[in-house]
């Protein structure tokens, strides 16, 4: 499909969508961290780099929702077949901000865990309990890596 736009009005168009959230996975997230008693928590606080879904200050453990195609899921990103050197170029600088964010507050002692849409999709339950172990473990200096955890 044509792009009728100039390169220029297409950036400007894209610069002003603004994100809103990932609302129906983060709701799905918060309804089961209440109901297993998590507590805690705060929503997306602005002081921190790149903006966590939930925060848990005093254990020090950052949580973010990740929607597999706006992050690039291994497991279920389908590149777009139409302007395709913009959207693989938008998504290696999403992947590469998503590292740089977690290098930056695990450098600052922060735990960082990175889920999944599709995890919350599949089993909201094994994540909220994921988030229940980090909160609840004793500070290890750097997580182990995973295919959710970052």
């Amino acid at each position: 499909m044509m792009d009728w736009l100039t390169p220029e009005q297409r950036s400007r168009n894209m610069s002003a969508i603004r994100s809103r959230g990932n609302k129906s996975t983060e709701k799905a997230v918060r309804f089961r961290m209440i109901r297993a008693g998590l507590s805690g928590w705060k929503l997306c606080t602005g002081t921190l780099p790149g903006k966590p879904d939930f925060v848990f200050e005093t254990a020090k453990v950052v949580v973010f929702l990740d929607g597999c195609y706006w992050h690039g899921c291994p497991k279920c990103y389908r590149a777009p077949t139409s302007n395709t050197g913009y959207w693989s170029e938008k998504f290696r600088r999403n992947k590469d901000r998503d590292k740089r964010v977690g290098q930056l507050l695990r450098r600052d002692g922060w735990k960082v865990v990175r889920i999944w849409e599709h995890e919350i999709k599949r089993s909201p339950a094994k994540v909220v309990e994921k988030i229940r172990a980090l909160i609840v473990s004793p500070p290890s200096g750097r997580l182990c890596e995973s295919a959710s955890t970052s």
